[in-house]
């Protein structure tokens, strides 16, 4: 475990940003060269937003994992800005590529699909969350407040993994480890440090 803090501590965390954007790539040479099955567009949007979700929970495992040694709380700012730009882009995609810019269909959409509106809530509780990622805005709003408001980060996760199961419609292997995920960081926080690294050191 040390070995693994070393390394992360030498990591730049440009290297983070350069790997998240790895996924997008795959995406846009899929999209170009006809690798996303035949319906490309759902490909995208789904592809987009499972890469937010994925992001958006690595981010809440940060720390957790620093419960039993493993600390990578300096990634945890990218992990979470990546997570915004990923389902940033699967809300463009929707609007743009899905709904083809028909504002009236998208605003019915926000008042009558479960899935739409939980999409939409995880999207507008993460705008805070990006727009306070700076040191600047710690100073400003203080370490208590700005630690609050940063817990919307939980309401925007059980969206995203609701919403993701709602239009899969079908609970899948890959469904449930989303889920199950999403509720287990969530529990973690439920449950005391100490009673954590007495178990971990058991």
């Amino acid at each position: 475990m040390d070995r693994i803090n070393a390394l992360a501590r030498r990591t730049p965390t440009s290297v983070i940003y350069l790997l998240g954007l790895v996924p997008l790539g795959f995406l846009v040479w899929g999209a170009i060269f006809g690798g996303l099955g035949p319906d490309p567009v759902k490909a995208i949007e789904r592809g987009l937003g499972e890469r937010g979700l994925q992001f958006l929970l690595a981010s809440l495992a940060i720390t957790p994992l620093r419960r039993f040694g493993l600390n990578l709380l300096r990634f945890r700012r990218a992990l979470g800005l990546l997570s915004f730009f990923y389902v940033s882009l699967h809300l463009t995609a929707w609007v743009w590529l899905d709904m083809g810019l028909r504002w009236s269909e998208m605003l019915a959409d926000l008042t009558k699909r479960p899935f739409v509106i939980l999409g939409m809530i995880g999207f507008l509780v993460m705008v805070p969350l990006a727009a306070t990622s700076w040191n600047g805005a710690i100073r400003r709003m203080g370490a208590a407040a700005w630690n609050r408001l940063h817990k919307l980060v939980y309401v925007a996760i059980l969206a995203g993994a609701v919403h993701l199961a709602l239009i899969s419609k079908i609970w899948t292997t890959e469904i449930l480890v989303y889920v199950g995920l999403a509720l287990g960081l969530l529990a973690l926080r439920l449950v005391p440090k100490r009673g954590i690294r007495r178990g971990a050191t058991a």
